[in-house]
């Protein structure tokens, strides 16, 4: 089985269609989103309704349930405030009743899928640290378990007694080890590369790959600036961070 797993995708829909016209070369059986397909960019409905259309199995995000009316608005920050007000105002009741009705937590077969931390999900904390990593592994009853959220990919691996963090590229998994895979983000990295980014899970030939796709962000950005949306949201697109 091939899955294409995306996460924060943020309303970007340049950013969405470009991985999704690039992972319908790839073979995909499944596809996986790990949250937060609403917040920041411009084009919410869009980004849910491709979403919808992949046949996607989707866990919630800490924007996507904020906009729902599910999480406080005081977690976050100005910007990603301002964002979420106009996100909410922006769409009908039927997506809100969607994003509402997404799972912090999905398992099955050899993976997990949350988008913070399996431990606390409701929570929403940012799994960025060897501490965080060991309380999800502590919980994690599967070999894999595919996060978001921090937009940086990566993964923490558990061999034996000893975890370390390396960079994602392509990744041979091996049967006594134990991964947690951050899947980085399609519509706003912040690892310093601003190209989209999205991963190809193989369960048969147990590799991880990641996919950087560039995009027109430029017409994204000025989207954002058009609706009124703060400035600094289209500013990090350019500079992936």
């Amino acid at each position: 089985m091939r899955y294409g797993i995306l996460s924060d995708i943020h309303s970007n829909l340049e950013a969405l269609s470009i991985v999704a016209d690039a992972l319908k070369k790839e073979g995909i059986d499944r596809y996986l989103c790990i949250g937060d397909i609403v917040g920041y960019a411009s084009n919410p409905f869009e980004c849910i309704q491709i979403v919808k259309g992949l046949g996607a199995l989707v866990v919630a995000g800490n924007h996507d349930w904020a906009v729902a009316g599910r999480l406080d608005l005081g977690y976050f920050t100005s910007n990603a405030k301002e964002a979420l007000q106009w996100t909410s105002n922006a769409l009908a009741p039927q997506e809100k009743e969607f994003l509402s009705s997404l799972k912090l937590v999905h398992s099955e077969e050899n993976f997990s899928l949350v988008h913070g931390t399996l431990d606390v999900p409701q929570e929403f904390y940012y799994l960025n640290n060897f501490d965080e990593a060991e309380r999800t592994f502590f919980v994690l009853e599967k070999q894999l378990c595919f996060v978001g959220h921090t937009h940086r990919p990566g993964v923490f691996v558990e061999a034996e007694e000893n975890l370390f963090y390396k960079p994602l590229a392509k990744l041979q998994l091996e049967d006594k080890k134990r991964y947690i895979i951050n899947v980085g983000s399609v519509g706003q990295p912040r690892d310093g590369d601003n190209r989209a980014c999205c991963v190809i899970y193989d369960s048969e030939d147990k590799t991880v790959e990641q996919k950087r796709i560039a995009y027109n962000f430029s017409a994204a950005q000025e989207k954002i600036m058009k609706v009124g949306l703060p400035e600094f949201l289209a500013q990090r697109l350019s500079e992936g961070r």
